[in-house]
């Protein structure tokens, strides 16, 4: 236990930091805290699974959380503050996912690659950070072969076109790897399809896919009906 000295000067080098930078709750605005203890609590996993159509068979999708209220909130303020701090609070739904995967020694976390746009935009890429904060080492398998559109506004099948032959596996190769595929938010499922195909033509194989979280309109609750498909916010 700290000593109280320690404990006061701490305080106080917080209050004097809150005055000069001031936070709030990413999940509710509360002020002076980067994160409550209720939207922590709201972070609590809750894994749950889709499988979604790709080449050579259906791609498993882990997801710990889903993306709407606290957890939406917490993602947008990495992924468009920058308040990187806060993926270590998503690490828990990460793990829980991936714990749900199968994942073993002799599996490879693989990221979904970020586009140059979006790497010059924030500085860091979002899967990799996650992983980071999870403890868990990124194995940079992917590569962009060519661009694509912005998916917002696109049909189901027009962001599957707009995806397909995409990606690519850096030069080494994947032949014989155990894969698991990781990104942050998943709705169609059309990148990660992509992503598991690349791998799968390269000789990987692709044992499934974690994300931090769903969109709620895909992420089925118990005794829920669950959509066949979803798709990758990039």
């Amino acid at each position: 236990m700290p000593h109280p000295f320690v404990l006061a000067v701490r305080a106080a080098c917080a209050d004097a930091l809150a005055l000069l930078l001031p936070v709030s709750c990413a999940g509710c605005d509360e002020p002076d805290v980067v994160l409550c203890e209720r939207c922590v609590m709201a972070l609590t996993p809750v894994p749950r699974r889709q499988a979604i159509p790709a080449a050579d068979g259906a791609l498993t999708v882990w997801s710990g959380l889903v993306f709407e209220g606290v957890a939406a909130r917490v993602l947008r303020a990495i992924k468009e503050d920058g308040r990187t701090g806060l993926a270590r609070s998503l690490a828990p739904a990460l793990l829980a996912a991936a714990a749900r995967a199968g994942v073993a020694a002799d599996v490879a976390l693989v990221p979904l690659p970020t586009s140059r746009a979006a790497y010059r935009r924030r500085g860091f890429r979002v899967p990799d950070l996650l992983l980071r904060r999870a403890g868990r080492p990124a194995t940079r398998l992917l590569r962009h072969a060519r661009r694509t559109r912005d998916q917002r506004g696109l049909g189901r099948e027009a962001r599957r076109s707009n995806v397909d032959g995409s990606l690519a596996v850096r030069p080494g190769g994947a032949h014989g790897m155990r894969v698991l595929l990781v990104d942050d938010v998943v709705t169609t499922g059309a990148t990660l399809a992509e992503a598991a195909r690349a791998l799968r033509s390269a000789g990987a194989e692709v044992i499934g896919a974690v994300t931090v979280a769903a969109t709620p309109r895909n992420f089925a609750r118990p005794g829920e009906r669950r959509p066949d498909t979803f798709e990758t916010h990039r």
